[in-house]
């Protein structure tokens, strides 16, 4: 029997080479370590998302740049990768929701709904003719009094976090959140730390037209992107302490000193 050549593997269909390796999944991974940086925080009273737009021209409508989307009431989601291929499992999750919705008579759970999506992402490796989706998602959301951060991966594999990233300064917001992370994190500090994160991504390059946030609180439990006029404040807050070469928000500090 004639064996397919090593390029076979890599350019044909998802399958697996002689050692085991999915290099479809692997570029599709690829695709998301070139996308922009996402961060999400789990804090005490509720789950922040937040993004980079990297807008690449200044003839650019920053508004046409979306890369936070609400998928029910209670559950957002922040992408990096492609862009187009997070639309489709948006829209993959509202529907979900809502068919949780019609048969059970209430929210769905985050966690399940998570699952579902990342059902979806995985049979787009192992079906003939079908390419994985290049792209990752940060799902954050509250239900039954709880706060949940997930994240789906190209091969349809979903981690849990208390604060992580995707995209190209995954690695520096990793190194900069286990460092300054606390448990007990509250909203308005875990915005502030994440705003810290995609300060140090960009290198200072962020204002109100790069940066999108969109936070859901435990008490209230919906989901919502914050505007302009909210975002203001803390970008304000920001930049007066880089100016004066502050780091970790005071909040972040006192809460390690606890």
């Amino acid at each position: 029997m004639q064996m397919m050549p090593q390029m076979g593997y890599d350019r044909a269909i998802t399958v697996f080479s002689p050692d085991g390796r999915l290099f479809q999944v692997e570029y599709a991974r690829e695709a998301v370590k070139r996308g922009t940086t996402a961060v999400g925080i789990k804090a005490q009273d509720g789950v922040v998302l937040l993004v980079d737009k990297r807008l690449t021209s200044r003839l650019l409508e920053g508004g046409s740049v979306e890369k936070i989307f609400q998928i029910d009431e209670h559950i957002g989601a922040a992408t990096s990768g492609l862009v187009a291929d997070a639309r489709i499992l948006i829209d993959r999750g509202r529907v979900e929701a809502q068919i949780n919705k019609i048969i059970y008579d209430e929210p769905i759970d985050v966690q399940t709904l998570a699952k579902k999506i990342c059902d979806f992402k995985q049979a787009y490796t192992q079906i003939g003719g079908l390419r994985p989706f290049g792209t990752a998602l940060l799902i954050g959301g509250v239900y039954n009094g709880n706060n949940y951060l997930l994240e789906t991966d190209p091969s349809g594999a979903l981690l849990e976090y208390k604060a992580t990233a995707i995209g190209s300064g995954r690695s520096i917001v990793t190194e900069m959140f286990e460092e300054k992370y606390y448990e007990g994190i509250s909203l308005e500090d875990a915005i502030m730390l994440g705003l810290d994160a995609l300060y140090k991504v960009t290198e200072g390059r962020i204002d109100i037209t790069t940066v999108d946030a969109g936070l859901v609180e435990l008490e209230k439990r919906k989901f919502r992107i914050l505007s302009a006029e909210e975002l203001a404040p803390y970008l304000k807050q920001l930049k007066k302490r880089n100016e004066k070469g502050e780091g970790a928000s005071e909040g972040g500090k006192r809460g390690r000193e606890k």
